[in-house]
């Protein structure tokens, strides 16, 4: 491996144009392709298989007029004022209009008369009952309904009995009229969709379109804003406050480029020179350009959704920063301290420090990749999305960044930089870190105890993490999301931010949901001591189907909704039982919850995956037994040590302003797998560049501590350096608007600071002091089984110094 890599480095040197052209083509035909194919990218997280999902297939085969998305505005009147004044009743009015007039939004007006003259060619009479626009109870519950497919399929079921039409009507006609709110009222008739809360200060307007959130694009839910704001106009005061789900977009803003400077800081200060700096940034963001370019190019044929190329660019500029930072500083040593010409330390730097990159990029994808096992389609999407971008880095860090060098030549060190290596002899740097390896080798035990206990107290919130979507509850408090959250809890109730919709069918695939049925599931789910509000929403044809829309008396994502869902599909409870049918729950709330538990129940069996990818990597890089158990334990510390303050500092809001949100909640239901993956790929980085030094060092003749204390110094400066520009580039994301991207960056950001200054850098060399020698023990049967991946270059530089030894001789 090596020996092709130096050869490889050495013909990209000499021939800089050849790879330059090819990698140009290559960012053209991403560009190309992204001209014609178009970028397609959703909000949506869809896991099939889980019950909610299931729910709302059969919804869009058997009833597709109730599978659309959902949307609400709410209106909002000055303190101590009510809406219903006439000109606020009017401005309301004109703007609900203007909504129902766009061509994605069902106006429930034109559904019924649709339906009324179905009706009047079958049973008018019936029809008039089910669509419930000529009663003043009926038109109350479609007013008060929470989920507006409920509206749509209860107008549209033409088929439904009279008798199960007139059951549903009357039990709305009763929960309506027990509930402290009701419509909002506008020349003696219900304005459609629109309730008003018990004051009068708040009124929420509920809608649904013809297709998914997820299909919208932005122009649309921006026209629907725009309609819904047209409120505001006239100077009463009202205000027109956008719920969450109207904006399907992941916003990131511009603190990433924070982390970019300081980057480009942190190169400057350990290269010493504006040239040698700036590559690692160059291939970087060339390789993000491609890689996340790539991505978007595709995204036609493939489900990309929004947080993927964001995380692609975390994960991309991280790790392509850090590949060319080694490269460029081996190349730099091997000129300053062996004076050697650039073109010879390029060759070397490719062969030995670029052995080291490929295979540390190897394990990031590899721990990237295995996230497929778990069978989560848009989770495997992110994980192939960011391998490609690791895979990219890795190929532009051996072979641009040598045709690179290549056309810079000797100019990558400077005069001065030379002039100042002279006293430096054989790459040894006194210093901090010489000072600082042996510290750490004479407390070695004390360090161990003292990372062990700081780390083991920083995990024990691990214990009450909770796994959830983030919603307008935990949103900051400038937001539209938190402001349209609490004026509907305050006006309504909180459960009203999390509706439920169920689907009942009977159990006996020959009955039928009947009116006595209904009546018995609507008065048995209002009697749950957590159900705020049951609307029966209709019947499907034969009666095969039935809809109800159900509101918590809780939060979307408190425990008790959760717990609420749970009861009601259980097929063994009472409820299912006295009515002869199996119970459905499905709705964004009940979706999100789903994905939490399949997402928790999976993350023990990806651990399980990569402790073992760990020791099997690790034995086959360092041809030992020790080192990979010490590598996957101290990993497993820092990794429960991230989720720990992560939960503390988001969930149970610590220290929140300094992070600049306002509220604490649920962690990102698959963070947890996805940062165990990247870290585990990452930490796995620093533990191949620091731990092969001091392997080289043993190799070399150095033994017992010195081999770690030399192999420290070696490594140490440029690990030290890699480190700071990843938790720059993850912490630039921590302050980005949304608050999933906050999660994601923060857990990135400390993980990375935790593994590579206390595990690598302070526990690594502490253990490996301990151990001394015997830290490179192997079993001889399984020495002479394994391959020699020669990753440190032993064999490579061999032959060189055996090359250069008989140049020698001839002269």
């Amino acid at each position: 491996m090596s020996t092709f890599l130096y050869n490889l480095g050495k013909k990209a040197f000499n021939k800089p144009w050849y790879f330059l052209g090819a990698w140009i083509i290559v960012l053209a035909v991403v560009g190309a392709l992204i001209g014609v194919n178009g970028i397609h990218s959703s909000s949506e997280m869809k896991i099939e298989g889980t019950e909610a999902q299931k729910v709302l297939d059969q919804l869009a085969e058997e009833l597709p007029q109730a599978a659309g998305g959902q949307g609400s505005v709410v209106f909002t009147a000055p303190k101590g004022e009510r809406l219903d004044t006439p000109e606020r009743l009017k401005q309301i009015q004109q703007a609900v209009g203007e909504v129902y007039k766009l061509n994605y939004v069902i106006n429930p007006a034109e559904l019924a008369k649709q339906a009324a003259a179905a009706a009047d060619q079958t049973d008018a009479a019936g029809q008039q009952a089910a669509t419930g626009q000529t009663d003043a109870a009926g038109q109350q519950a479609a007013a008060g309904q929470a989920d507006a497919a409920g509206q749509q399929a209860a107008a549209g079921q033409a088929d439904a009995s009279r008798q199960d039409a007139a059951a549903a009507q009357q039990s709305a006609a009763q929960g309506a009229a027990a509930a402290p709110y009701g419509p909002l009222m506008a020349d003696g008739a219900p304005v459609p969709g629109v309730m008003l809360s018990a004051d009068g200060s708040v009124a929420l307007f509920q809608f649904q379109f013809t297709e998914a959130l997820t299909a919208l694009s932005e122009s649309q839910l921006n026209a629907v804003i725009d309609a819904a704001e047209s409120a505001e106009q006239g100077g009463s005061g009202l205000q027109a406050i956008p719920s969450e789900s109207l904006s399907n977009q992941i916003a990131i803003g511009s603190t990433e480029a924070v982390g970019i400077v300081v980057a480009a800081v942190v190169l400057f200060l350990t290269l010493g020179s504006v040239v040698a700096a700036g590559l690692p940034l160059l291939t970087g963001i060339l390789g993000v350009a491609i890689s996340v370019g790539a991505a978007f190019a595709v995204s036609k044929f493939i489900h990309l959704n929004d947080i993927t190329p964001i995380l692609a660019v975390m994960i991309g500029l991280a790790v392509g920063i850090d590949y060319a930072l080694f490269i460029v500083n081996r190349q730099r040593r091997l000129i300053l301290d062996q004076k050697l010409t650039a073109r010879e330390a390029a060759g070397r730097a490719i062969g030995t420090a670029g052995s080291a990159v490929f295979f540390a990029g190897l394990t990031v994808i590899i721990a990237l990749c295995g996230m497929l096992i778990i069978g989560i389609e848009f989770l495997s999407t992110m994980a192939l999305v960011a391998a490609a971008s690791v895979f990219v880095n890795v190929l532009l860090a051996l072979t641009l960044l040598p045709a690179v060098l290549g056309l810079v030549g000797e100019r990558i060190c400077s005069a001065k930089a030379r002039e100042k290596a002279k006293p430096v002899g054989h790459g040894v740097r006194r210093g901090f870190a010489q000072r600082w390896a042996s510290g750490t080798v004479k407390y070695r035990w004390v360090i161990v105890v003292a990372v062990i206990a700081v780390l083991g107290t920083a995990a024990i919130p691990v214990a009450k993490m909770e796994l959830g979507i983030p919603s307008g509850a935990s949103a900051n408090l400038d937001t539209t999301a938190r402001q349209s959250y609490d004026a509907i809890s305050r006006g309504f109730g909180e459960g009203f931010n999390g509706p439920l919709v169920l689907v009942a069918e009977p159990a006996d695939p020959s009955g039928a949901v009947t009116a006595e049925t209904l009546g018995i599931l609507v008065q048995g789910l209002q009697k749950h001591e957590n159900v705020a509000m049951v609307t029966p929403m209709g019947v499907g044809a034969g009666g095969k189907l039935a809809i109800i829309s159900l509101i918590p008396k809780t939060g979307p994502t408190d425990t008790e909704t959760k717990d609420l869902v749970q009861d009601l599909r259980a097929a063994d409870s009472d409820l299912a039982k006295a009515g002869g049918v199996k119970i459905g729950v499905t709705g964004f709330t009940a979706v999100n919850i789903d994905m939490s538990s399949k997402l928790a129940d999976a993350f023990p069996l990806y651990v399980g995956i990569i402790v073992i990818l760990s020791v099997i990597i690790l034995l086959l890089v360092f041809r030992s037994v020790i080192v990979p158990i010490k590598a996957t334990v101290g990993f497993i510390l820092s990794i429960l040590a991230t989720f720990g303050i992560t939960t503390a500092v988001y969930q149970w809001g610590w220290l929140h302003s300094l992070f600049g949100f306002d509220t604490g909640g649920p962690l990102l239901s698959f963070m947890p797998i996805l940062v165990t993956g990247i870290l585990y790929g990452l930490a796995m980085d620093y533990q191949v560049f620091l731990v092969s030094s001091m392997r080289e060092s043993y190799v070399h003749g150095h033994r017992g501590t010195e081999s770690v204390i030399h192999g420290y110094e070696l490594a140490s400066r440029v690990v030290l350096a890699a480190a700071v520009i990843m938790v720059s580039v993850f912490a630039g994301f921590i302050f980005a608007p949304d608050a999933m991207i906050k999660q994601i960056g923060f857990a990135l950001a400390f993980g990375i600071l935790i593994d590579a200054f206390v595990i690598r850098m302070t526990l690594v060399p502490a253990v490996m002091a301990i151990f001394k020698d015997k830290a490179w023990w192997l079993p001889k049967g399984l020495d002479r089984l394994l391959p020699n991946l020669d990753v440190e270059g032993d064999k490579l530089i061999a032959k060189l110094n055996a090359r250069d030894g008989e140049a020698h001789s001839k002269h």
